[in-house]
């Protein structure tokens, strides 16, 4: 039963990567993948975490240490999943028509910028919960851009995407 999920599951990923191999978006919308694939490298976080240090309020200090604490499960769980699966990455599997950027690392399962970025949106946005529809948007462009982009699996955005979320719930009960 396991094995045949899987196979199913691997069976629609490759389809979608060769349709996001061949397709040329728009010139903005390859511009937006490419930006926010980048900002989810950490420089979006480091930035947020700056206007939440010198503008946050008095819950500050509490909101970026749950955010910390989902972020550093989050790599450590990352790590680890992507160790054990060592399953390729879909650039390594075939070229990709415009995108020509270098993975972090060698393994795709699960995708630990989606794992961040929703660990980091989901935390925040209960302390500032007018940052609710802006951190997620954020949060679910990066997850895109790594399919678009060639750097993950759907699989492995959803994946990465739940185990955020739950990061972030599990350090917000935690802290808060």
């Amino acid at each position: 039963m396991t094995r045949a999920l899987w196979g199913y599951i691997e069976a629609h990923d490759l389809r979608l990567m060769r349709r996001m191999n061949d397709w040329r978006p728009p010139r903005w919308f390859r511009a937006w993948m490419l930006l926010v694939t980048r900002l989810g490298d950490g420089w979006l976080w480091y930035a947020l975490a700056l206007v939440i240090f010198f503008f946050g309020g008095n819950q500050r200090f509490v909101a970026l240490l749950s955010a910390a604490a989902a972020v550093a499960a989050g790599t450590v769980l990352f790590r680890l999943v992507k160790t054990a699966s060592r399953r390729m990455r879909p650039c390594h599997l075939a070229a990709h028509c415009w995108a020509k950027i270098l993975p972090p690392d060698q393994f795709s399962f699960p995708s630990g910028h989606t794992i961040c970025a929703f660990a980091i949106a989901i935390s925040i946005s209960h302390f500032y919960p007018q940052c609710y529809a802006y951190l997620l948007f954020l949060a679910a462009s990066i997850a895109l851009s790594r399919i678009v982009l060639g750097m993950h699996f759907l699989s492995d955005v959803l994946a990465g995407a739940v185990i955020g979320i739950a990061l972030a719930y599990a350090s917000v009960r935690f802290f808060a």
